[in-house]
């Protein structure tokens, strides 16, 4: 497409997949009987997408516990007691503690990536968590003979790894997940914590070559859980300056979602980066209403009129199911609303004449 347009992550699993879930989690089947039915709804996830037209597919987080969590599961040195996140709506998710080192990926995004290219007959992206989001896993007090500096060194490895496997497995691009970023603004409005999360972000995006780098890129948004949000309230004025300097080819920005969506691409337009593409979400996976090919068309015209159209590009604000246990948007809604997505961004295309 003149236009690329990309999902940003999760879909909804299907009613068989989360029976198995629970089934296993139950002990009622084994490991192979849960992988059997990963593998069938990872499957149906790139075939439906597929057939929809996207020209770029992802499993949909299909297997992964969740977009924040999968490379420590099983992880034995983990405590509850974590950092937690508020939703707008009242309810919480909440990190664990790491109670030891060093610290190592259990699963990296590479394994998800290769299951997903073995049923793709298109490209495959891969979305992975940003070192920034699992540098919380420190706990405040320290850890006795693994001090928060090994920890970042071992983190930022570990990172590296994970991009590059996807990457060298042929990825046409591979997204950090950093919702954190903005949520961080919440959590302390002063920056610091903003500024720690970019540096160490920037420090494993340096260990890759420019030409990588084009195929890096970082997706951004107020978290989208239950139908809810962590950080919506946040002005993207004090994150999307801070969010343009990582050493990223790709930006994936939350906008449907927002209520005043000009304001904010003037904001991106003053702070492109010179060698970037920003995509810009034009699907709402919060709000029950699929949007029509004509308001997504609607969307990326209104973008065209701050970014030059060689630089834009279209997604969804966010994933749609980000945590195994979020069934509130149905799987349907959520391909109806990514079919609009493509259906949309192609009335654009022609409209521009790109």
């Amino acid at each position: 497409m003149s236009i690329p347009t990309e999902p940003i992550g999760s879909i909804p699993r299907p009613r068989e997949l989360l029976a198995a879930m629970a089934a296993h989690g139950a002990g009622e089947i084994d490991d192979a009987a849960l992988a059997e039915e990963q593998k069938r709804a990872v499957s149906d996830t790139v075939r439906r997408l597929e057939e929809i037209g996207s020209p770029v597919v992802s499993d949909g987080e299909q297997t992964k516990p969740s977009f924040a969590t999968y490379p420590i599961a099983g992880l034995d040195q983990l405590a509850p007691d974590g950092v937690v996140i508020p939703f707008a709506d009242g309810h919480q998710r909440q990190l664990p503690l790491l109670t030891g080192g060093p610290f190592r990926y259990q699963v990296h995004a590479e394994k998800y990536l290769r299951a997903a290219q073995e049923q793709a007959t298109v490209p495959v992206k891969q979305a992975v968590i940003a070192p920034s989001a699992l540098s919380l896993l420190y706990p405040p007090g320290g850890i006795d003979g693994y001090s928060q500096e090994s920890f970042l060194a071992d983190l930022a490895d570990e990172a590296e790894a994970d991009i590059r496997g996807c990457l060298d497995a042929g990825a046409p691009v591979v997204q950090l997940d950093f919702t954190e970023g903005r949520l961080s603004l919440k959590l302390d409005p002063s920056g610091g914590v903003l500024d720690q999360f970019i540096a160490l972000n920037n420090t494993v995006l340096e260990r890759f070559s420019p030409e990588e780098r084009a195929r890096i890129g970082v997706h951004t948004c107020p978290g989208g859980d239950q139908d809810s949000t962590h950080s919506l309230d946040v002005d993207y004025a004090g994150l999307l300056p801070k969010l343009l300097q990582l050493k990223a080819g790709n930006f994936y920005v939350q906008l449907a979602s927002e209520p005043e969506p000009d304001k904010i691409l003037a904001l991106i337009a003053d702070h492109l980066p010179a060698d970037a593409r920003i995509f810009i979400g034009v699907t709402d996976p919060i709000d029950p209403r699929v949007e029509t090919a004509e308001e997504v068309r609607d969307r990326v015209l209104a973008a065209a009129r701050h970014i030059p159209v060689d630089r834009l590009g279209t997604c969804d604000d966010c994933g749609f199911s980000p945590f195994a246990d979020d069934t509130s948007t149905s799987r349907e809604t959520a391909f109806a609303k990514i079919k609009a997505r493509i259906d949309g961004t192609k009335l654009a295309a022609a409209e521009l004449g790109v």
